[in-house]
């Protein structure tokens, strides 16, 4: 049966070192995975089980690109992430096997309305508009783990307009990558393609029009943009 219309082409992330390029399934992304980012949002400290939401896939800004401010927003905040890229993914993936199916890593903004946010949480209601808009994931080339292995530590960070804002090591997050994987394959059937952000460490803060920023982890890979 024909297409009603033509689809538009699937959103895809640049690979160092390859020309073959990264086409993206899904963005799972993981929330309060720091204590200290916890702790600064007024939340519990959760060691039983991470916290899942999604943004579209279409919601990656990539080559360092202008980031456009969003609408219906007046508090833009930036979280710096470890971001997962999969080449492989499955059901019910045991711990022990679930790097085998991580292509590379990234580093990603996980850019959130945050008066949003706070006003869903007020009143019970899911974050979908605070955290699954347009331009929402801003996410560096990936840096395949043939190159760079599976680094269990390393420095997560991010500046704006030169200044330091935030700053950790991925050592420190509470669910550890393989973790997070097999827990989130207990809820979703993981695939080739799909992206997990980490969660995000303490200091996050407002990004305005104008703002110029720069994150990084570990030496592995770099992110730049401009809020516009």
């Amino acid at each position: 049966m024909p297409n009603l219309f033509e689809p538009p082409p699937p959103p895809v992330v640049q690979i160092i070192g390859s020309t073959a390029a990264f086409p993206v399934h899904r963005i799972y992304c993981v929330g309060r995975n720091y204590a200290e980012h916890a702790k600064e949002m007024g939340a519990p400290v959760d060691r039983e089980q991470p916290t899942f939401f999604m943004k579209p896939a279409d919601a990656i800004v990539t080559g360092d690109r202008d980031v456009p401010y969003p609408p219906g927003t007046t508090n833009l905040h930036h979280e710096v992430e470890l971001v997962v890229a999969l080449h492989s993914g499955g059901s019910a993936i045991a711990a022990s096997d679930a790097l085998s199916h991580v292509h590379g890593y990234a580093v990603g903004l996980d850019l959130t309305r945050r008066d949003l946010q706070a006003a869903a949480k007020a009143k019970g209601l899911p974050w979908d508009t605070a955290k699954g808009f347009d331009a929402s994931a801003p996410i560096s080339a990936i840096a395949p783990a043939a190159a760079i292995g599976h680094p269990s530590i390393g420095e997560l960070w991010l500046e704006v307009g030169g200044e330091r804002r935030q700053h950790a090591d991925v050592g420190d997050m509470i669910f550890a990558v393989p973790e997070i994987i097999a827990a989130l394959s207990l809820l979703y059937t993981l695939a080739a393609g799909d992206l997990i952000y980490t969660g995000t460490p303490s200091g996050v803060g407002p990004l305005r029009r104008g703002d110029t920023f720069r994150a990084g982890f570990a030496g592995h890979v770099t992110l730049e943009g401009r809020i516009v």
